[in-house]
C-alpha cells in the first residue's frame, strides 16, 4: 500500500478487509459446548499430526501416545483459555509439545542423540561449502526414484535430533511461521530461524549422499 494513502483511504480499507478466519472455528466452538462429536472430531483432525510430533520429541511410540492423549485432554478441559490470539492449531501443539516435554525429561527417556555439528556441511569463512556438493535434484522429478528418495527422507529426519525434528515438522509440515514454532516451542524467532535452516542443512546433506552413493 502506498505510503502516500491519506488516512480516510487507509481506514475505508482496513474495514473492507475481513478478519482473519480459523479453519477450525467450528471445531473450537463445538469443544467449547461440549458437544458429544467433539472430542472425536479433534483427534480424527489432529491425532495423527500430535503424535508425529510427540514422537519427534520423546522418541518413544509409548511416551508419544500417552503424551497425545494428555494433550488431548487438556485441550478439552482448558477450551475456556483459548482467546484465539494464535491459531487453533499453533495452541495445540503447544500443550502437546509440553505433554511431550514433560514425558521426555524422565531419567529412563534420556537418550545420546546426534550431534549436527558431526554431520553438517562444512563451510568457508566467507560462506561457500568447503567440499563438493552433489546436485540431487533431478531425482525428484524421476518417478523410479521417488520411492529411495521418500526412504532416504524419512531416515534422515529419524536421525535428526528431538529439538531439530520438531521445529522441521512444524515449520515444514504443518506450516507454521517462524513465530509460531518458536511460540509453540517456547524458544525466540531467531532460535527457531537457525534450527530450522541448520536442520535443512543436514537433510539436503544425507539427501545428497544417499541419492549419489
Amino acid at each position: 500500500m502506498s505510503v502516500l494513502a491519506t488516512e480516510p483511504v487507509l481506514e475505508t480499507r482496513r474495514e473492507a478487509i475481513p478478519p482473519r478466519l480459523d479453519a477450525d472455528a467450528s471445531l473450537v466452538e463445538a469443544l467449547r459446548r461440549r458437544e458429544p462429536s467433539a472430542a472425536e472430531e479433534l483427534v480424527a483432525r489432529f491425532g495423527a499430526r500430535a503424535y508425529r510430533l510427540a514422537w519427534a520429541i520423546t522418541r518413544n511410540a509409548e511416551d508419544a501416545e500417552e503424551a497425545v492423549q494428555d494433550a488431548f485432554l487438556n485441550v478439552t478441559r482448558k477450551m475456556d483459555t483459548f482467546r484465539g490470539d494464535s491459531a487453533f492449531r499453533s495452541w495445540i501443539y503447544r500443550i502437546v509439545s509440553n505433554a511431550a516435554c514433560q514425558k521426555r525429561r524422565g531419567p529412563a527417556n534420556r537418550r545420546a542423540e546426534l550431534s549436527l555439528d558431526v554431520v553438517l556441511p562444512v563451510f568457508h569463512e566467507d560462506g561457500r561449502h568447503a567440499e563438493p556438493i552433489a546436485d540431487w535434484s533431478p531425482a525428484v522429478d524421476d518417478p523410479s526414484r521417488r520411492t529411495e528418495l521418500r526412504l532416504a527422507l524419512t531416515a534422515a529426519m529419524a536421525e535428526l535430533p528431538a529439538d531439530y525434528q520438531t521445529v522441521v515438522l512444524l515449520h515444514d509440515v504443518e506450516g507454521l511461521s517462524n513465530s509460531e514454532v518458536a511460540e509453540t516451542l517456547g524458544i525466540s524467532v531467531g532460535n527457531a530461524k537457525t534450527r530450522v535452516h541448520r536442520a535443512r542443512l543436514f537433510l539436503r546433506k544425507r539427501l545428497a549422499e544417499a541419492m549419489t552413493a
